[in-house]
């Protein structure tokens, strides 16, 4: 007897007779183009329907069509998990688009890849929008030199200090990786003298002469482009909160939340869940709980979370998870730490009681 499930959709033991493989291609297809237009409009049932039939799907077809699947799901703000993960984890012809641009790839499913994976899966890393310093520190160690030149020269690269060291170590005698760096609007004085003490002429020109285009060089265009990510929109259209505030509600309805579900799903990498659950466990609303967990200023943010009496330790967590991770120096976490360990707890609820009516009225 087949363990294979049917649903609405599929007949997965009817498909698994059918030894035709250019039906379960279209199918594949089909299923996938239909969930890309709708994907908006699903209900969290739905989505996991989706996800079980695409994912086994993926496994039942030939490559052609699950280059198809991953076009489709690549550029989708809600999309199937466990379809994406396992397509991003096949062949590189499949996994480029979602390595490049799916927003629902966690930091440790990149690193995951980029770790098991061969140079084109990291050179698709190494392509996306937005990289954490988690994420560029494992490419730039096991990355060859041209992994190493599209991490410098994506300015939506967050660069740790060993990161940065490691390439600048690595740049000794290729010009086109000390192009990338010497382009970068994120390099400390001391990090710039390093570079111009070994670089050639033409890279010295670009860090202090400037490219004769429009009478800019490289840095200011770096900083433009850094200064478009620090818009509040930018980052709350890349995550899910529909999907994640009906997860949260219903784990809220079973089990209950708790301090303790912050955590996990700081753990899991799962901002979207840990905002719909600091909504709930602070009672602001999902909107000012995204716009205040997202914002440079973490005032709101900490004021709410010492109302609802979170440890120090667990605001010091949710401060370097989702957009904080990029945003926040860690200079300027290590303030917020501080600040709100000197917060008062009775003025806290109090403020958050007034913020309360506002929002009411």
């Amino acid at each position: 007897m087949s363990n294979l499930p049917n649903t609405e959709l599929v007949n997965f033991e009817a498909l698994a007779r059918d030894g035709d493989m250019s039906r379960r291609n279209e199918l594949a297809q089909n299923v996938a183009a239909l969930f890309s237009l709708t994907s908006e409009s699903c209900s969290d049932e739905q989505m996991r329907i989706y996800d079980s039939v695409l994912h086994r799907l993926s496994e039942m077809v030939e490559t052609q069509a699950r280059e198809f699947m991953a076009r489709q799901l690549a550029s989708l703000r809600r999309a199937p998990e466990q379809t994406v993960r396992r397509l991003a984890d096949d062949e590189i012809g499949v996994a480029r688009p979602l390595l490049e641009r799916s927003t629902v790839l966690r930091d440790r499913d990149l690193v995951q890849i980029a770790e098991s994976k061969g140079d084109d899966h990291r050179l698709a890393i190494a392509a996306r929008e937005v990289l954490s310093k988690l994420v560029t520190d494992v490419l730039v160690k096991t990355g060859s030199a041209g992994v190493q030149r599209a991490v410098a020269a994506n300015e939506g690269a967050s660069l740790s200090r060993a990161g940065v060291d490691r390439l600048l170590e690595a740049s000794g005698l290729d010009e086109e990786l000390q192009l990338a760096l010497a382009g970068r609007g994120d390099l400390g004085e001391a990090d710039i003298a390093a570079l111009a003490s070994f670089a050639s002429e033409r890279v010295r020109v670009r860090l202090f002469g400037g490219t004769g285009k429009d009478g800019e060089d490289g840095l200011p265009k770096a900083a433009r482009i850094a200064a478009q990510r620090l818009s509040n929109d930018y980052w709350l259209k890349r995550y899910d909160f529909e999907t994640a505030m009906g997860r949260v509600k219903a784990l809220a309805r079973g089990e209950g939340i708790d301090e303790g579900t912050l955590l996990r799903f700081i753990d899991e990498d799962r901002f979207a869940e840990v905002v719909a659950t600091f909504s709930i466990l602070g009672d602001i609303g999902l909107e000012e709980a995204m716009h205040w967990m997202v914002r440079i200023d973490t005032d709101p943010f900490l004021i709410v979370a010492r109302a609802c009496g979170l440890a120090s330790e667990t605001v010091q967590k949710l401060l370097a998870i989702g957009p904080w991770r990029y945003r926040l120096p860690d200079e300027q976490r290590e303030r917020a730490v501080t600040r709100y360990r000197t917060l008062n707890a009775k003025s806290a609820r109090l403020l958050l009681d007034q913020w309360r009516g506002r929002i009411a009225c």
